[in-house]
């Protein structure tokens, strides 16, 4: 979707979306209300969270419509199977919060592994919702998820993975290449560039520095500086994962 093709919008929430796969969007964009996004203090297991975020929601008098992005953390990278049979059960939470229609998922999502710290089941670190206040004029606030160096939508992410088993410093600046070209892709959606971003969020476990000094330096995909979090993707034999956003702000909630 590029800049002519304006981003539907999900009403029910008053945001915008970018269509991805059944599991999320490719991102969302403020529709007229702005983006906040809330930080737990520490991950919380997914039923709690989507229990603690309605109760949040409920409190401010906002409905789970609202609810437009989060941020998963899991305890290590799902097969193939496995995430499918996880993004079955997350999307079944979603429609019954009144998110999808016609099997359209407008919220976009983040789902990385740590290395340190990982939780002992699938997490929510964050979440994002609208807010009935116009946004700051220069702001525009949006959030991209999360993507790997793989095609998603195929029947496997494996057969799409660009540099498959290849965490050399080539390969890496490879994958780093796809993922960047992802984001601009999905930023342009919006009619967006990385200048526009407030935070640039990288997970890998391998040597992302010299793609830092050379990639990024180029293409200037560092927002206010680059994140770089020690955490897998959240599907096996993905390496290189980022996201990105522009929110005005954003809370922390002690847990």
């Amino acid at each position: 979707m590029g800049l002519g093709a304006p981003a539907p919008v999900f009403s029910a929430g008053w945001f915008h979306y970018l269509p991805g796969v059944f599991q999320y969007s490719a991102g969302v964009a403020a529709a007229g209300y702005r983006l906040q996004r809330t930080r737990f203090s520490e991950p919380i297991p997914l039923g709690e969270a989507f229990e603690m975020v309605a109760a949040f929601l409920e409190d401010i008098g906002r409905p789970t419509e609202a609810f437009c992005a989060c941020e998963l953390r899991s305890p290590a990278p799902f097969s193939e199977a496995g995430f499918f049979s996880f993004n079955t059960a997350y999307a079944g939470q979603l429609e019954r919060w009144g998110l999808l229609a016609d099997g359209v998922n407008p919220v976009a999502r983040t789902n990385v592994c740590p290395v340190v710290d990982a939780p002992s089941e699938p997490s929510m670190y964050a979440f994002t919702f609208t807010l009935p206040e116009p946004d700051e004029p220069a702001m525009g606030s949006f959030v991209i998820a999360g993507s790997g160096e793989s095609i998603e939508g195929k029947a496997t992410y494996e057969e799409t993975i660009v540099a498959l088993g290849d965490t050399s410093p080539a390969g890496i600046a490879t994958k780093a290449a796809f993922v960047l070209d992802e984001m601009e892709r999905r930023l342009a959606g919006f009619g967006k560039t990385w200048a526009d971003c407030s935070t640039v969020d990288l997970y890998t476990v391998f040597d992302a520095y010299p793609v830092l000094g050379t990639l990024f330096a180029e293409r200037r995909a560092w927002g206010e500086g680059v994140a770089w979090h020690w955490c897998r993707p959240p599907v096996e034999q993905i390496d290189f994962e980022m996201d990105c956003r522009r929110i005005g702000i954003e809370l922390l909630l002690e847990v």
